[in-house]
């Protein structure tokens, strides 16, 4: 009988549930306006409020510290590139910005993300939005890797690099009442190929994220912001242009050396291709950090992306037929000669991030001292904000 019964469900369930949304779609449409005007009515004034962005020093990151820069805003700005940040500070100053804080920490390091929320406290005593921006793509098929060594590395910097940050923060945002905003990306419904495991971590992201919006329920916002193909500065950030991996920060001259003596197997195209529906950055993160202000649960750009939900849940064939037919014309992309691999190219890096100013006698969060002159491992490379 369970089974009769389940076979029932599945055959009216799908196409009732099409009808239904279908009558109510305009008036959900109708309150979807009524909601969003109020929220613009209402929405949160951020001058004076303190903004911690991670992956601060390009990119997304850097865009969207300039748009609460232009909200009047007090910014916490963390990336590994101290020297990059402090370009950015001086920017968002001359955009309104009020206090600027610069702090060099990788967010990979859960004592870093302690290190750098404690700073925040210490020198602005709150912490109202935390923006998540650190991501790093990849444009290889899965079976080109040849060295399995980077996959942890893009599973660090998409996933933990979000989650450390925000379990530092978290005490802190619900003292405020504060907001939490995710950098995420189309790939997490739509995956693309050559970007497997960059598509992973992104919904691992996704998920967490919206697990947690119910357990924090209204103390601690959340906003999730997925983007399409962006146009702009090629690097950390965006997800999507990248095309090196960069030494840690701190890296001696041995260490550079051992890794531009590997096979070199890993690489991208230094230019994306265009993508229907592209923008540029700043659009993105402005709209980000609009809808961070309104309180929206989640923010697309492009929004026409969202027809794709329907596909997926209810004809993935079609959308796995359009895949294969556009796909099939895609240009091959450049390998290394010899090899029929692509290649990574690793970037040597400048001097050495400064040492974080001292933490507070008596932070909320305890987290272990650093440790002076530390060296990152081997295994650490190929970091970037």
């Amino acid at each position: 009988m369970e089974r009769v019964l389940t076979a029932l469900m599945d055959l009216v369930v799908p196409p009732a549930s099409m009808v239904m949304l279908a009558f109510a779609w305009p008036t959900l449409s109708f309150l979807r306006a009524l909601e969003w005007a109020l929220k613009a009515l209402t929405k949160e004034d951020m001058r004076g409020k303190v903004v911690l962005v991670t992956g601060a020093s390009s990119a997304i990151g850097e865009q969207v510290a300039y748009e609460y820069a232009r909200r009047g805003a007090n910014l916490v700005l963390v990336a590994r590139r101290e020297h990059r940040l402090f370009a950015v500070r001086e920017n968002a100053r001359a955009l309104g910005a009020g206090h600027v804080l610069v702090v060099a920490a990788d967010v990979v390091r859960e004592d870093d993300c302690g290190r750098l929320v404690a700073d925040t406290i210490s020198y602005f005593g709150q912490l109202d939005h935390l923006v998540n921006t650190v991501s790093l793509g990849h444009d290889f098929l899965f079976e080109e890797a040849g060295d399995t060594a980077a996959f942890p590395h893009l599973m660090d910097i998409n996933f933990w690099g979000n989650v450390y940050p925000t379990y530092a923060a978290l005490p802190y945002l619900r003292q405020s009442h504060g907001r939490v905003v995710v950098n995420a990306s189309v790939d997490t419904w739509l995956p693309m190929p050559r970007m497997s495991l960059y598509s992973a971590a992104k919904a691992a992201v996704v998920d967490f994220y919206e697990t947690l919006r119910y357990e924090v329920k209204d103390e601690v916002g959340i906003t999730v912001a997925t983007h399409g193909w962006i146009g702009g500065e090629p690097g950390a950030g965006t997800g999507i242009g990248t095309s090196r991996f960069p030494l840690e920060e701190g890296a001696g001259a041995a260490d550079q050396t051992q890794a531009q003596a590997q096979v070199q197997q890993w690489t991208k195209a230094d230019t994306a291709l265009p993508a229907p529906g592209g923008q540029a950055v700043e659009e993105y993160a402005r709209a980000v950090v609009d809808g961070a202000c309104r309180g929206d649960a989640r923010v697309r750009r492009p929004g026409w992306y969202d027809v794709f939900h329907v596909f997926r849940a209810f004809a993935p064939d079609v959308l796995g037929w359009t895949f294969r037919l556009l796909l099939s014309t895609a240009p091959a992309p450049p390998t290394v000669a010899g090899t029929g691999r692509r290649a990574l190219v690793v970037a040597p890096v400048g001097a050495p991030a400064a040492a974080l100013p001292a933490p507070p006698v008596r932070p909320l969060i305890e987290y272990p001292a650093a440790v002076a002159g530390r060296r990152p491992a081997a295994a650490q490379l190929h970091k970037l904000e």
